[in-house]
């Protein structure tokens, strides 16, 4: 995956297709000093829609950074664009939501320290402690937010008071193992990722490998999607499988399945950060 220079703008929309739509914006990188560094674009025939994804250097731009989405605007309503205007040099402040197994949240904080994932690890919030050792170790803040089944929504508005405090804008739920109602989803749209151990659609529910030892499967996968308040129903971003054989165990299972799990997750949080989704309906169009 490209890493892009700090100096560069990415423009990410959807609209109706229509000749010119590239030509126009290509133009309007170009007519102000831009260098399209990547370009990407994808057609939708069945919805007749356009998606695409252009990152360009601004070394040279004559428009300053913060105007740039209001002089693109003409063009977006001309041809009825759904668009956003990112910086690459922006950083995310990422809450990472926790319970009592830890190996997406390591994954996380060790790929964030070598610079593989571009953000900052604000805080991080665990409905058990178990964690605080790790977030002490890697000095990220860390709250223990216990979640009775009879306030929910007590804890729900603790955690949000977090993560405002913190000015989070990008929640991962690193195998948080508690359903967010969809008051708290609707606070941060398309901003909260969601690791499933499994392949969905396939074996929703619990225990997914056991299901799967079950049935004899022969691959076991991983999900990452962002959260809707349709438990385990949002956009899919990323991913993957393993071959498994009637060899493996349910142990051998978890073990593939943990490690899929990391990867799939990293990825989806990375794909994110680098602004390559475009959330469409209940899907993503994602441009690596």
């Amino acid at each position: 995956m490209r890493t892009v220079s700090p100096e560069t703008a990415i423009l990410l929309f959807s609209c109706p297709d229509a000749r010119g739509i590239v030509a126009e914006v290509s133009s309007f990188i170009f007519s102000c000093g831009g260098n399209i560094l990547e370009s990407s674009q994808h057609n939708e025939p069945e919805t007749n829609t356009f998606f695409m994804r252009v990152a360009w250097d601004l070394s040279e731009f004559t428009i300053a950074p913060e105007e740039i989405s209001e002089a693109f605007r003409p063009i977006a309503q001309e041809f009825r664009m759904d668009y956003q205007v990112e910086l690459a040099s922006s950083r995310h402040r990422l809450c990472v939501f926790v319970s009592k197994q830890q190996h997406c949240l390591y994954d996380l904080l060790l790929r964030n320290m070598e610079g593989e994932i571009r953000c900052d690890i604000a805080v991080i919030i665990g409905n058990h402690p178990d964690a605080r050792s790790v977030a002490e170790f890697f000095g990220v803040p860390f709250y223990h937010v216990p979640v009775a089944k009879a306030d929910k929504a007590g804890a729900e508005q603790r955690q949000l008071e977090i993560l405002q405090e913190h000015e989070v804008d990008l929640v991962v739920l690193a195998r948080y193992m508690q359903i967010l109602s969809g008051e708290f989803v609707a606070r941060y749209p398309n901003r909260i990722i969601n690791i499933h151990h499994s392949f969905l659609p396939a074996f929703v529910g619990a225990r997914p490998y056991h299901q799967a030892y079950e049935r004899g499967v022969k691959i076991i996968g991983a999900t990452s999607h962002y959260a809707t308040a349709e438990l385990d129903q949002g956009p899919i971003i990323e991913q993957d499988v393993v071959r498994i054989s009637h060899r493996d165990h349910v142990r051998d299972l978890v073990r593939k399945g943990r490690n899929l799990e990391k990867l799939v997750l990293s990825k989806a949080v990375q794909l994110h950060l680098e602004h390559r989704v475009l959330v469409f309906q209940n899907k993503t169009i994602v441009f690596e």
